[in-house]
């Protein structure tokens, strides 16, 4: 029986399971990473505890499955994207601490680009809108904020990359210094038609092509962990940016088929092809993955406050003890009796793009209590995403048959019930609920011979639960319109 073993670096845990060829869990292992705000909109990690972290799993994965790391045949490395990392070349320590995806300071930077009439050339040349999310601003933040760094950089001692870069790097010890193309295409500095940086956009943002690092295939064979390392070289032959990997991990393989990410944030991509389908409605045109046989693009929403919110009701709020609890306790009250949250903690992703917006909860009164917050809390979650479907909607003119969902908080049956409803789709949850991990691993297992195509991946998907719509048009209406009218509070330009 030969293994594959999946990394999944995401941005509040380090991951590592095992699968057997059919796709079937073998064993999992993981450490929680922790985030630090220093300051309003910045959030950051220590990238050396995101290694330390995840190398610690390998090794916890490897003695719970009671095998040797001989027997594993390939590894998949899947990972947060756009959080941007800065390291010395001859040290390989971190020169400033990670700066994640969420993270918004280069704002002032991106106002300026965007005073500059540059969103039309960006989003030609990268399929991304001007936004602190993406890599490019955080870079440059960097360059400019950290002593001595930009001298270093100019003389090539710095290395720039996403996790996977940082990852590769540690795994080989220094052998390689590359970013693969899915998440490369995050950081608003590669041209999605060539897929290759793009020089008039690193000359337009001052930044020294030493630093970055070489692009490469989805499935390609990168190297053998580095000896010493794991008790054996396993070659490393797949890596995808985490909602990617969700998208070949649920076997979104056609044109037309799409996939929500229920995580820390809600990611919902949709597969078009072949062909960059560049968005009228404030989507993000991104690339699926690319392998020796094909080049796959996909339209992405991404919002920003999903299992978060959950997280801020157990944390700031007190409401919960523990995440699992907000279900039952949403389920006590019949509906939110008016209540609305607008979760734009960090602003507001897509289709409105508004990172000035704040979060708003509105519509309480004497009677109002806890459940109906939580209640409002999960339904705003599924709101956020049925504005992302409706923009998707309009940019493909094809009507979206099912959603595939996976991710922590798509094993709220409340929520995807609610979720169905509002779409008015069926959704779909697989018995699989590693589709990151699996989209990984399934990769590396299709460049190093386990698979020998993407119908026999597509076979280990199976379905859990169909959640279809049940509520009414004009509930649906009502509904709609109570959100809009919300949202319409929380947004900057009131």
């Amino acid at each position: 029986m030969s293994y594959l073993l999946a990394l999944d670096q995401g941005t509040t845990s380090s991951r590592a399971i095992i699968f057997n060829e059919q796709g079937q869990v073998q064993a999992t292992a993981q450490r929680e990473t922790r985030i630090h705000t220093p300051q309003s909109g910045w959030v950051e990690q220590d990238a050396q505890e995101i290694w330390s972290s995840q190398i610690a799993v390998v090794q916890q994965a490897l003695a719970s499955a009671r095998i040797l790391a001989k027997d594993i045949k390939a590894i998949g490395l899947t990972n947060q994207r756009e959080t941007t990392v800065v390291w010395d070349k001859r040290t390989g320590q971190p020169l400033a601490p990670a700066i994640i995806w969420q993270d918004r300071r280069a704002f002032e930077w991106c106002n300026q680009l965007l005073q500059q009439n540059l969103k039309d050339k960006i989003q030609s040349k990268t399929g991304l809108r001007i936004d602190p999310y993406f890599s490019a601003g955080k870079l440059v933040w960097l360059l400019e904020h950290v002593n001595g760094l930009r001298t270093l950089a100019e003389q090539g001692h710095v290395a720039f990359g996403t996790i996977d870069s940082w990852l590769i790097w540690n795994l080989t010890q220094g052998a390689q210094h590359v970013i693969e193309v899915s998440n490369a295409s995050r950081t608003m500095l590669m041209n999605l038609s060539t897929q290759q940086w793009d020089e008039e956009l690193l000359d337009l943002f001052n930044i020294p092509s030493a630093l970055l690092p070489k692009i490469i295939n989805s499935d390609t064979y990168v190297a053998d962990t580095a000896a010493g390392l794991l008790g054996a070289n396993i070659p490393i032959t797949g890596i995808l940016g985490d909602q990617q990997s969700a998208l070949f991990g649920q076997s979104c393989f056609d044109i037309g088929t799409a996939k929500n990410t229920y995580g820390t944030g809600c990611f919902m991509l949709f597969n078009t092809g072949e062909t960059v389908q560049y968005s009228k409605n404030k989507l993000l045109s991104t690339l699926g993955w690319k392998t020796q046989h094909q080049t796959t693009y996909a339209l992405e929403g991404s919002v920003f406050m999903a299992g978060a919110i959950v997280q801020w009701l157990r944390d700031n709020l007190g409401i919960i003890q523990k995440s699992s609890d907000v279900e039952k306790l949403a389920c006590t009250v019949q509906d939110t009796d008016g209540v609305m949250l607008v979760p734009a903690f960090t602003g507001l992703g897509a289709p409105h793009w508004d990172s000035e917006a704040r979060a708003l909860l509105c519509g309480m009164s004497r009677g109002t209590n806890k459940a109906h917050i939580a209640r409002a809390a999960l339904e705003s979650i599924a709101f956020q995403v049925s504005d992302v479907l409706t923009a998707m909607q309009a940019d493909i003119q094809q009507p979206l048959k099912e959603l595939r969902v996976d991710g922590g908080a798509s094993q709220n049956d409340m929520l995807m019930q609610f979720q169905a409803d509002i779409l008015n789709v069926p959704v779909l949850r697989p018995k699989m609920q590693e589709s990151t991990a699996w989209g990984a691993a399934a990769m590396a297992g299709l460049r190093c011979g386990v698979f020998s195509s993407l119908d026999e991946i597509a076979q280990s998907w199976q379905l859990e639960r169909a959640f279809e719509p049940k509520m009414s048009p004009d509930q649906r209406e009502f509904h709609l319109q109570q959100w809009q009218s919300a949202l319409k509070r929380a947004k900057s330009e009131l």
